[in-house]
């Protein structure tokens, strides 16, 4: 149930100081304004406000809300959520977003692919996966068996604690997995090593070997599908991390492993305990608590979790006031954020305008083209002018809306935060890696894969098994890894994961341009060019290398 999870998180937020923890990585303190740990283990119920400290270090940005009591010290609470950090790296560096403001946190720098080790927005997720790592590391130093005993909790904990230990594995693989995706290498610390370890380098090869390793071993350990308290997670989500790890195997240490990362998604599929949403807009509303596509998902809500990280941050960047009544906030958004025309261009030309007359896109073809586009220009750039911080150029999105499926507001005259979870993971994109794998040699083939491809579009065109609108489906012809990659756009944009994909397709740095890349902002210079590619990861942040010795930087960026 969405409020239980949600009250455990709001009693983490004032739970336990784990500052201890980063000094493990000998990284930014974490904010000391909380209790100590030694209190917070004192009950059952401390150790599961713990976990949920572990859940909500992904989501939340601080102690206390809105954007108050940071858990980086010296750092922008208000950007350094881990949803919003992801955001500016997976999405805001690719062919579908163009932020328009935030240049003094170096969101140009990613705009034109040309960061460094100084660029604030990338070193956000950084500290925010460490931080997580470690909280998740001193909970599974706590809540060992002996530990339990001492407190005199083993008795009352015993049935549960081996599922609390595997959600923690798995959240701390997770992490992994990003640190592998985004920055390559990275320090590796575990709950083995004793607190104050100066940790060593792991390679990128060591960091996916670990987590694959880890993941395959900890999903036993985890609840049934379908079988955990909505907001955590369960063997399915084990199996999706797998899959996912596996797509990306080749392009991350150069291993073919797509036919693992083909039966982890079958899997997922198979089970049916996660399917399909009726409605692809169901997803994204402030009722997706109650959508069974989501197989992990953050939880928020306009009361409980406000900050600016999250849905919240999701929806406000990509709309302003003029969306205000087809988005369910109130007072606006702040409208930084804008689509590219390569996005846009994806879609059908008929489906891309928004009509006031249609707002939720009933009539369009593919419901997935979800865009606002009254008092906007479809370029984000304009003859003659350099970028600027210009939020009329680009389309918005309004995929994220603060409604129910009744496109009711969740309050009269809409909620000033959010209560859309962030889905971390859905099933449509198990759909999606499994007809790639298949593509790119799985046992599968051609056959199923378009079987998978043609589904998901079913959905999207409300046709089939889903509505009696005209069918989006295509041909075994039409079936390419190229149409993957575009279709992958199609369902999963602003959900960051773009950068990952364009990188696996070798379309991020050369042979696939888009507006701004590698440009330097100037008047006319706004047609994509190839760049570099060390900028395939982003740098480790320079001040590690301050205090931790045994890091290397990733290649260039010295």
């Amino acid at each position: 149930m969405k409020t239980k999870l949600l009250q455990y998180i709001t009693a983490a937020l004032l739970l336990i100081n784990l500052s201890s923890c980063v000094d493990d990585l000998d990284s930014k303190p974490l904010n000391e304004n909380i209790l100590t740990s030694d209190k917070a283990y004192n009950t059952a119920k401390g150790y599961i406000g713990v976990l949920a400290k572990c859940y909500g270090g992904l989501i939340l940005n601080g102690q206390s809300g809105p954007d108050r009591d940071g858990d980086l010290i010296g750092y922008d609470t208000g950007y350094s959520g881990y949803t919003r950090a992801i955001f500016y790296q997976q999405d805001c560096t690719t062919d579908e977003v163009a932020l328009h403001s935030g240049s003094s946190q170096g969101s140009r720098d990613n705009l034109f692919l040309n960061w460094n080790q100084g660029t604030q927005v990338n070193i956000y997720s950084y500290y925010r996966l460490y931080m997580t790592i470690n909280y998740c590391n001193e909970f599974l130093r706590e809540s060992t068996d002996a530990k339990l005993k001492e407190r005199n909790l083993f008795d009352e904990l015993q049935k549960d604690v081996p599922f609390y230990r595997a959600e923690a594995r798995f959240i701390r693989a997770y992490c992994y997995s990003m640190v592998c995706d985004l920055y390559g290498s990275g320090p590796f610390v575990d709950d083995s090593m004793p607190v104050g370890t100066i940790p060593n380098q792991k390679t990128r090869l060591e960091i996916y070997e670990y987590v694959v390793a880890e993941t395959e071993n900890l999903k036993n350990d985890l609840k049934a599908p379908g079988e955990n308290v909505y907001g955590r997670v369960d063997q399915v989500a084990a199996w999706f991390l797998l899959s996912r790890v596996y797509l990306n195997a080749q392009a991350w240490v150069g291993k073919n492993e797509y036919e693992k990362s083909y039966q982890n998604a079958k899997r997922i599929i198979d089970s049916g305990i996660y399917p399909l949403a009726s409605d692809y807009r169901h997803i994204f509303l402030a009722d997706n608590n109650t959508c069974k596509e989501i197989i992990w998902p953050l939880v928020q809500d306009s009361e409980n979790t406000i900050n600016s990280a999250g849905t919240n941050f999701l929806i406000k960047a990509t709309s302003d006031g003029a969306m205000a009544p087809f988005t369910g906030i109130s007072g606006g958004g702040w409208g930084n954020a804008r689509l590219k025309p390569q996005l846009i261009d994806k879609f059908e030309l008929s489906d891309q305008l928004f009509k006031l007359t249609d707002p939720w896109g009933d009539t369009k073809k593919d419901k997935r083209a979800q865009f606002y586009t009254i008092g906007r220009t479809k370029n984000t750039w304009a003859a003659g002018k350099a970028f600027s911080n210009t939020f009329t150029m680009g389309y918005s999105t309004i995929k994220w809306r603060n409604k129910d499926k009744n496109r009711n507001d969740i309050a009269s005259g809409g909620t000033v935060y959010m209560s859309i979870d962030y889905p971390m993971f859905r099933t449509a994109d198990a759909y999606l890696m499994a007809a790639e794998a298949c593509l790119r040699g799985a046992s599968g083939g051609r056959g199923q894969a378009l079987i998978y491809i043609n589904e998901i579009r079913d959905r999207a065109y409300m046709s089939g098994n889903y509505g009696s609108s005209s069918s989006g489906r295509i041909t075994d012809s039409q079936l390419t890894l190229d149409f993957i990659l575009d279709e992958r756009s199609r369902e999963l944009h602003t959900e960051s994961i773009r950068r990952t994909d364009l990188i696996r397709f070798d379309k991020f740095t050369k042979g696939y341009n888009w507006d701004w890349k590698g440009s330097d902002g100037a008047a006319g210079n706004h047609v994509g060019k190839d760049v570099d590619d060390k900028f395939k990861l982003f740098p480790i942040p320079q001040d590690e290398f301050t205090v931790n010795p045994n890091l290397t930087q990733n290649p260039n960026f010295k």
